[in-house]
């Protein structure tokens, strides 16, 4: 399918000799990039996941119970 599309000129100037440097007509070297733009937005994102930064032994947070350092945190605060 032919179709007209407007690049900027210092953008096509690249391309055009990109594609002269790889041998490959512009054709293949525009058709390329669209292949590569289409498939990257049809996967979906890699969900981000955060490393596991603890230490062997367990920590304040699993030898300390909840009321008890909420009562630390509020200590002479109101009550």
């Amino acid at each position: 399918m032919k179709t007209t599309v407007e690049i900027a000129d210092s953008l096509f100037e690249e391309a055009r000799a990109c594609a002269e440097s790889q041998g490959v007509p512009f054709r293949h070297l525009v058709e390329e990039g669209l292949r590569t733009v289409v498939a990257k937005k049809q996967k979906p994102a890699a969900r981000f996941r955060l490393r596991d930064a603890s230490f062997g032994r367990p920590g304040a947070a699993q030898r300390i119970a909840w009321p008890d350092v909420r009562a630390a945190i509020y200590e002479g605060r109101g009550e």
